[in-house]
């Protein structure tokens, strides 16, 4: 019902309100069976700015809250009809946003307490005090404005952190990351550098019940062996040279939420030994305390590492591997999803655009084409960089093959001249394996036992090929 405006500005001043024209976004249902009700609660918020729209059947209000979505719902217990309490449960399947004030005649403790379990907001009696209404209202809104930050925050996050690909490759790790979020398991991310294990690490976080707290990072092969114990556990101040005050070591910071442990195998044997009891037993010891603190923390670990290797060698402990190893889940390089790039230098476009106040670019199709005939050791990360960089230091709108730096034209058609020269497949064996017994010997610092070793290969047979291709090995 609306009320004439000069009626509407007396009736104001009568009860002390400030009379206003401008009405605010925010949108608030009444649902109630009383018209006095309504009116006055149609008035009283009404002249606060909020638009108010009221019902007095609870299909009626039904119908509304279905195409419009309120931020608010003033909702009475006892109706005709439908009951309040069963159109409370409605309206929280319909939005994760509005919030519910119910209303009642009477005391009602059990109704408030079911209400409450339900996820009403807040449980009223009527008569309704003006000043609590609108306390309860604007503090309705106030979380609801929460709750829309927090879920554009994440879909952000989401996007910025989501794994882009159409290869089945990829939608298998996106379906296992899924699974993976559902759990509160150990994941140990194994991969080449530059393919994106903390972005699986951080979609299994935003993803899972920790989401809400906070991801902690450390890389393992970042920090001196000294400081590792100081930086996963803390140390109290005057604990050692250099320890002027108290540190919070970052299980502790992660409490609740997620720890990752990047590089992991890179790790000293004593740091493995303390991660191994806090994974255990769920408990840490800052260095010079005698303090012991628990911590929950969902721990996700990632290496680029051949730790089976590294057991072997005596540079990983066995039961740590098996306790981070719970699941498993592998980063694959590029060059085993090439058919992704295009998908992934559009969402590179997109991103940079949008962050950079960049224009929108394109990138050619012979662009494309050289971008999938190039071997990318860098892996995602370096395709990300170079979209930047072209992006930056690039004039025109459409970006060439001209564009591109030297180095990758260079490789694709070296890469193109081989197919084209080499006839025979005995030929062409012979000429990658040669290349590739050259790029692992300059790998390991023409080190012949250690290449052997990595590419597992005899050493004898290794000198035997050297030998047959006239290899130079540097001393």
């Amino acid at each position: 019902m609306q009320e004439g405006g000069e009626g509407v500005r007396i009736l104001a001043q009568t009860l002390g309100l400030c009379y206003k024209n401008q009405m605010k976004e925010e949108k608030i249902l009444v649902i109630d069976d009383e018209e006095n009700i309504l009116k006055s609660l149609k008035m009283v918020l009404g002249y606060e700015d909020y638009q108010v729209f009221t019902f007095s059947t609870g299909l009626d209000g039904l119908e509304f809250f279905k195409k419009e979505k309120p931020e608010v719902v003033l909702l009475d217990v006892k109706m005709p009809g439908i009951k309040g309490l069963d159109l409370l449960r409605q309206f929280k399947d319909l939005s994760q946003f509005a919030e519910v004030i119910m209303i009642s005649g009477h005391s009602g403790i059990s109704e408030a307490i079911t209400a409450s379990k339900l996820g009403g907001f807040d449980f009223l009696e009527k008569p309704i005090s003006r000043d609590k209404l609108l306390l309860t209202v604007n503090n309705a809104l106030e979380k609801v404005k929460l709750l829309k930050e927090n879920y554009n925050l994440k879909s952000h996050s989401l996007k910025k952190y989501q794994l882009v690909g159409d290869s089945r490759l990829i939608r298998d790790l996106r379906e296992s990351i899924k699974k993976v979020a559902k759990s509160d398991s150990y994941v140990l991310i194994h991969g080449d550098s530059g393919t994106g294990k903390e972005l699986i690490a951080r979609q299994i976080h935003l993803l899972s019940k920790y989401r809400r707290n906070r991801f902690v990072q450390v890389n393992c092969a970042a920090i001196p062996e000294e400081l590792i114990e100081s930086e996963l556990f803390g140390h109290e101040k005057g604990s050692f040279t250099g320890a002027s005050e108290k540190k919070i070591g970052k299980f502790e910071i992660a409490n609740k939420g997620t720890l990752f442990l990047d590089e992991i195998g890179d790790l000293s044997l004593r740091a493995q030994a303390k991660v191994l009891r806090a994974l255990e037993e769920g408990e840490v010891q800052r260095v010079g305390s005698s303090e012991i603190k628990n911590v929950d923390v969902r721990v996700i670990a990632a290496t680029n590492k051949d730790l089976k290797k590294e057991i072997k060698n005596g540079t990983f402990r066995e039961d740590l591997y098996f306790r981070l190893n719970v699941i498993p889940l592998y980063s694959p390089a590029l060059k085993e999803h090439l058919e992704d790039i295009p998908v992934l230098v559009d969402h590179f476009i997109d991103y940079f655009s949008r962050e950079n106040n960049f224009k929108q670019k394109e990138f050619s199709p012979e662009v494309i084409e050289v971008f999938k005939g190039y071997e990318w050791k860098g892996n995602v990360r370096e395709l990300r960089n170079l979209v930047e960089r072209l992006m930056i230091m690039t004039a025109a709108p459409v970006i060439r093959k001209k564009d591109l730096p030297d180095y990758l034209s260079r490789e694709t058609e070296h890469q193109r001249n081989i197919f084209q020269t080499i006839e025979k497949w005995k030929d062409f064996k012979q000429q990658s394996e040669k290349q590739f017994l050259m790029e692992k010997l300059k790998k390991y610092d023409y080190n012949i036992a250690r290449t052997g070793r990595e590419i597992g290969i005899p050493r004898s047979n290794l000198y035997k090929k050297i030998e047959q291709y006239g290899i130079i090995v540097k001393a």
